[in-house]
């Protein structure tokens, strides 16, 4: 029930009992307030049944700043614009264009500059019906009705008997207590497109609640972005207000304030984005499940999509950040009972030959015991395992993805809905608008670009894209440099922690270094790829998102990722040999693996980079609009006092909140994706990636969410029914990790060796058998054997070894499969070398095939749409056409009994 004024409140209070059902009738008559409504359709779930009128009352003051000043208007829409800015007269064109379309207007200055004006927006009842049946709107028409069609099948049989067995067991704690919590129950109804001619069969309640706040400030946006500002075909639009300053922001209202004094379990919810921050952005419910239907009732379906997938992501994450996570504890728990490091750690006579030039002294093997004992915890026998797993989540992840995706569409009408055709781009008529041809599907004239034009800008762009990567390939060869250079710094420091750890202190500071420049390169990036897609002059709006993705990806996966690949794949591999090191500009050795092999490194620059980027992300996206938005309060209050910040109305608090992303969800689609690569693309060489994943999701959720309520204008509610061309991304995500995987398990780690020798060259050779013992001598037989004078002037070390040992080094050993400096052709491979290279590329080719097969097969065995799904569907479409029949033959009687009485009758069909 709602109270208009202190009056009503009191006779209520009085006599309750018998004056309840007169006042709504009463108030339904007279008038519905703008927010806080007794309708079912959309505002019922804003108040407790049982709360107080006090609080009714005071609910209802609040309501009234979301209204016009005669309190009966709902606001639907605002733009501000400066009085002092100089396109007056096209402001002026448009809002007199504005009223001809039936909008009401009111203008209001603002309290805290008088040089910025608020135009309040309302659609009437009339448009609201009028541009519903243009944009194709579903609402509501008849209450659906959830039966088995045959209550004796064994089916119905079964799910009874489960939800039996449900109750018997604990309340999950991840879902909302609904009798906590009643109002976030849905009225879940049938819907169909709105007709004027049809309304009849629509259920209506309470005009001013059918179209739900997102509806009419779509309705509204719709409107804005047709009406004329000049006269000119191409000139109109709200968009193009904005880019030439003639108005300074445009927004829908948030529905108050997202705080309350009062418990929402005792009182209830002032309004939705109160509902919203207390189930959903609220820190303290971060285990809980998302309310998608709240969320796309407040910030509409694309945005609830975009949380829909970020939830299923962050669940099908649980999985596979548990297996990473026993694979990890399987290294820890086989770490005393592996015979590889046991060896490493033991080897105290084997020398190992210099890692750098000069600077760098002999080591002993058994120094790099501890590196050793880390790389088994990443590197063993169930990293295979977990590739193999991963790639087959990948598949699963989408699929189902796919499955709930559909669930969802249907859920929320989407199923049949397509987009309207695309518009073309203000930028591109302007640009093309001398030349015309006729469009074949509409029949009307279109400006046109020349194939010419077209794919000469094609060319340019893809070279700004050639040249963009070859600035990541320079960068990442300064690092390169970098770490070649520093290596020998590091081995010459003063501070013996450093000397005696060069190569690691290398490698974290090179990490730490390459990820600076990823941030900068970034910013560069998000400019070249803004340039270079406006050249490109796309015809249409999703022309010009789909080409600006894709360019924003690819510079920021090969940004990010490049460091990483060559880490895996080419550090330590094209050094040569002591004597015949390879060298950059013939003056740089490149750098060499530790003697525990290459893979620290890898698992180094993961763990490094995926918790810096994470952590910054985080900082960022919520960080700066909180520092941003409370900068902006604390000068207000210096200048206007707290009074007036705190009677400021909704609009001009919304106003002083930060806007919502120019591009809307890229950004934080980008950051999960670029994560999801992350977490699959050398996931065998860092199994502890999902879970990383895994937590640093679970608070992103509650930050955009905290983001979306509390610190964002509330952003233009719009529709959509998938992901877009993320999914595409995601796909070739997804078969990228197969390779990658298979090529770090082959070449980066000692799987493949230690198998060779296992079966071939060790102790159990020939016996088809695998023991911890068929591995001992393994260390021994991957070392290579060099003899000190060999060493070329520039590499030899400045100290013979006799310092460190009892004499000088005559033979240092080398991690590769090549003769000693004794037999008749020095230092060339072995056969085992060959042996463990086929064996490698046999990996390889086996692994992808095998695990692209399983791929196929799964993706092949779950369909796209579940089963009771499909059956919902055919049911659903056979009960609206018994509908429609029985209300149209209701109908035709009705007008049947009337003509005989001889009334007159006006036909409501067309």
């Amino acid at each position: 029930i709602v109270h208009h004024n202190t009056k009503i409140v009191s006779v209520l209070l009085v006599n309750f009992c018998s004056a309840v059902k007169d006042l709504k009738l009463l108030l339904k008559k007279e008038r519905s307030d703008c927010v806080s409504s007794s309708s079912r359709d959309d505002d019922s779930t804003l108040q407790n049944p049982g709360t107080h009128s006090s609080i009714l009352d005071e609910n209802t003051n609040k309501s009234i700043k979301l209204c016009f000043s005669d309190g009966k208007s709902r606001i639907d829409y605002i733009l501000v614009y400066r009085k002092s800015s100089s396109q007056s007269e096209k402001r002026e064109v448009f809002e007199r264009n504005i009223r001809a379309e039936g909008l009401h207007m009111e203008k209001e200055a603002s309290l805290t500059n008088s040089d910025v004006i608020f135009l309040k927006l309302h659609a009437p009842w009339d448009v609201l019906c009028r541009y519903a049946e243009l944009m194709n709107i579903r609402m509501p028409f008849r209450a659906m009705i959830h039966c088995c069609i045959n209550n004796t099948s064994f089916s119905c049989r079964m799910e009874k008997r489960i939800n039996q067995f449900r109750g018997w067991l604990p309340r999950k704690p991840m879902k909302f207590d609904s009798n906590t919590l009643p109002y976030l129950e849905e009225n879940e109804s049938f819907t169909a497109p709105f007709s004027r001619s049809r309304i009849h069969h629509f259920i209506i309640h309470n005009k001013e609640t059918f179209f739900n706040n997102a509806t009419r400030s779509r309705i509204i946006h719709h409107i804005l972005q047709r009406v004329k500002y000049e006269e000119g075909k191409n000139k109109m639009g709200l968009n193009r207000l904005l880019s030439n300053n003639s108005y300074e922001a445009a927004f829908p209202l948030h529905e108050g304030w997202y705080h309350s004094k009062n418990s929402i379990r005792t009182h209830g919810a002032e309004n939705h984005r109160h509902l919203l921050y207390e189930c959903w952005a609220w820190w303290g419910v971060w285990y809980k499940y998302q309310p998608l239907d709240l969320i796309r009732r407040y910030f509409g379906e694309k945005i609830s999509l975009y949380f829909a997938w970020l939830g299923w992501y962050t669940g099908m994450l649980f999985p596979a950040a548990v297996v990473g996570l026993l694979v990890f504890l399987y290294g820890v728990f086989t770490l005393e009972h592996c015979p590889v490091s046991k060896e490493i750690c033991q080897a105290t006579d084997i020398i190992m030959c210099p890692i750098c030039d000069q600077y760098c002294p002999y080591l002993r093997l058994s120094d790099s015991c501890i590196y050793a004992k880390v790389t088994h915890l990443f590197d063993n026998g169930a990293t295979v395992f977990f590739a193999v797993f991963m790639a087959v989540w990948a598949t699963v992840f989408l699929e189902f993805w796919k499955r709930r995706r559909a669930v969802l569409a249907y859920d929320w009408d989407l199923i049949d809905w397509e987009e309207e055709e695309d518009e073309v781009r203000p930028q591109f008529e302007a640009k093309y608008s001398k030349k015309e041809r006729m469009n074949p599907i509409s029949g009307k004239p279109e400006p046109y670009q020349a194939f010419t034009d077209k794919y000469s800008r094609l060319l340019v762009s893809a070279s700004g894209i050639f040249f963009m990567i070859l600035v990541v390939i320079a960068a990442v060869f300064g690092i390169v440099i970098y770490r070649v250079i520093t290596v020998s710094t590091f081995a010459a420091f003063g501070w013996a922690l450093i000397r005696n750890n060069s190569q690691v202190a290398t490698t974290g500071t090179a990490v730490c270094i390459n990820f600076c420049v990823i941030m900068l390169l970034n910013v560069l990036y998000e400019k070249v790829a803004l340039l270079l897609t406006n050249l490109e002059q796309p015809r249409t709006e999703s022309e010009w998102e789909n080409s600006f993705t894709f360019k924003m990806f690819l510079f920021q996966f090969v940004n990010l990722n490049s460091s990483t690949f060559y880490i895996a794949f080419f550090l330590g591999r094209f050094t040569g040999r002591p004597g015949a090191y390879l060298r950059l500009i013939n003056r740089w050795k490149l750098e060499e693996c530790h003697p525990s092999g290459c893979l620290i490194d890898l698992c180094m620059q993961m763990g490094i980079i995926m918790v810096l980027k994470q952590t910054w992300n985080n900082f960022m996206e919520l960080g700066y609009p909180l520092v941003q938005n409370w900068w902006t309060r604390r000068k207000l209050r210096r200048e206007h006092g707290h009074h007036t910040m705190a009677n400021l109305p909704q609009w001009e608090k919304d106003f002083h909140l930060q806007p919502a992303n120019a591009y809307g969800l890229f950004d934080e689609y980008l950051k999960m994706i670029l994560q999801f690569g992350f977490t699959t693309i050398f996931v065998a060489a860092f199994p502890l990636a999902p879970l990383l994943a895994l937590i640093n999701n679970i608070i992103e959720i509650r930050l955009d969410a905290y983001k979306f309520v509390t610190q964002w204008r509330r952003p233009l509610p719009s529709q959509a029914k998938d992901i877009g061309i993320w999914y595409g991304i995601l796909e070739g995500i997804g078969i990228l990790s197969v390779i990658t995987n298979a090529f770090v398990i082959a070449v980066t780690s000692d799987f493949i060796p230690r198998l060779v020798y296992a079966y071939k060259y060790g102790p159990c050779a020939g016996q088809s058998q695998s023991a911890e013992g068929c591995m001992m001598g393994y260390v021994n037989a991957s070392l290579s054997i060099f003899r000190v004078s060999d060493f070329e002037r520039r590499s030899q070390p400045r100290t013979n070894g006799s310092d460190m040992f009892e004499e000088a080094v005559r033979f240092c050993r080398y991690r590769d499969y090549r003769e000693p400096p004794d037999s008749a052709e020095p230092y060339s491979y072995t056969l085992q070398f060959w042996h463990v290279l086929a064996a490698r590329l046999a990996f390889i080719i086996v692994f992808e095939h095998m695990v692209f097969a399983i791929k196929t097969l799964i993706a092949y065995l779950i369909p796209d749409l579940p089963k009771d799904l499909r059956d919902r569907m055919r049911r659903e479409k056979y009960l609206i056409q018994e509908m429609m029949y029985e209300a149209e033959l209701e109908r035709l009687q009705k007008e049947k009994r009337e003509k005989k009485k001889g009334r007159v009758h006006h036909k409501e069909w067309p």
